[in-house]
């Protein structure tokens, strides 16, 4: 027997949980996955950080709830996805004093 339900995770983490009457007495295996986003789930997730920090809620597209970032972030996190997946090279250096140089020298703006 196998039952799917759909949950909001609070924000403490606990979950009180009634078992149905027909799951036998006995062992269980719970397993948590992150469930699809729908348009309505992201519409309510929009208007929850909406109510919550109407400073938050301008970063956040308000058809998909997902966060609307500038050319410079989303260039740096496609770079670090790209970094992750292996198609260009991690840097490494020796000392903290070599990262910071590195990081100067990239910098055009300084």
């Amino acid at each position: 027997m196998t039952i799917t339900q759909t949950v909001e995770i609070p924000a403490n983490r606990r979950l009180t949980i009634d078992v149905p009457r027909d799951v036998p007495v006995g062992q269980a295996i719970l397993t948590f996955a992150p469930a699809p986003r729908t348009p309505q789930m992201a519409t309510e997730a929009a208007a929850n950080i909406t109510h919550e920090c109407p400073i938050c809620a301008k970063h956040l597209d308000p058809e998909t709830g997902n966060p609307r970032y500038n050319a410079e972030t989303v260039a740096a996190i496609e770079e670090g996805m790209a970094v992750s997946r292996g198609d260009i090279p991690a840097k490494r250096f020796s000392s903290l004093a070599e990262m910071l140089e590195d990081l100067d020298s990239d910098d055009p703006d300084d």
